[in-house]
């Protein structure tokens, strides 16, 4: 082959390289900029005229919290899904646990609350809902679905929670993100990282993780990581048969699972 051909074919190559690089590069600056449209998806709350709404003030965000006030000590904070209306868990949870009082946390830009959500703002509303309410209700369950899973074992590191139920939950978004997305280097372009593990060896109350048999969005293998951070005897784990990660509560199992745990 002449010279001038094999030095047209190298600029050719070189060229193309150049411009895979180029795309791979926006691709990473695109998921980067827009990682948290693919994380969060805000839902409007239901309307409920029997639904009582506590307001929280926090920062420059008002987080509104859908209740079923009781007095007495027993009380049940709920943190739900990354698509998920907390508020439509309310008549089942009524009628399952009813001598709790029911709080239930629309994260910001969800059911009304203001403001965008974020790991770092999420968990900061969840601290200030568990203190106001634990001033009034001294056993309280924190209780989280999904990716209400990591903000639960995150708050009940930090705070006296007195029984710990994760619904489907996950060792790290971050670990997700990178079985989704096997040739971005996720880990690194991560800013929520949801990293439930860290905080499952200082859970010292009693932990019950709920999983689905055909989960096809939290792999098992996910779930028994996280339960395998917890101390010996604190965590226990149980599979409802035949369901999968968005059908696990339409099993009469569920509600019977949930308030084992508590």
């Amino acid at each position: 082959m002449p010279p001038t051909n094999v030095s047209r074919m190298s600029r050719t190559l070189v060229s193309l390289v150049v411009i895979v690089a180029a795309l791979y590069l926006v691709l990473c600056v695109a998921l980067f900029v827009f990682q948290r449209a693919l994380i969060y998806f805000p839902q409007p709350r239901a309307l409920d005229a029997s639904a009582a709404l506590l307001t929280l003030s926090v920062d420059d965000a008002q987080v509104l919290v859908t209740v079923r006030p009781r007095d007495g000590a027993e009380a049940l904070i709920y943190f739900g899904g990354n698509a998920e209306d907390v508020s439509r868990n309310l008549p089942g949870f009524a009628r399952a646990f009813p001598d709790h009082a029911l709080y239930l946390m629309h994260y910001r830009g969800y059911g009304g609350s203001s403001g965008s959500p974020s790991e770092e703002a999420i968990q900061h509303d969840a601290l200030a809902l568990f203190d106001q309410v634990y001033a009034t209700h001294r056993h309280i369950a924190v209780v989280g679905r999904s990716l209400g899973s990591g903000v639960a074992v995150r708050l009940a590191s930090q705070r006296p929670a007195a029984r710990l139920v994760l619904i489907t939950p996950y060792n790290s978004l971050a670990e997700l993100g990178a079985r989704l997305y096997p040739m971005f280097p996720v880990k690194w372009l991560l800013k929520d990282n949801f990293d439930s593990w860290k905080y499952a060896a200082r859970i010292t109350v009693p932990t019950l993780l709920i999983a689905a048999e055909h989960d096809e969005v939290i792999p098992r293998s996910s779930t028994e990581r996280l339960y395998r951070h917890f101390a010996d005897g604190v965590a226990t784990i149980r599979v409802i048969p035949g369901v999968g990660h968005n059908s696990i509560s339409e099993s009469p199992e569920y509600l019977k699972l949930l308030n084992s745990g508590l």
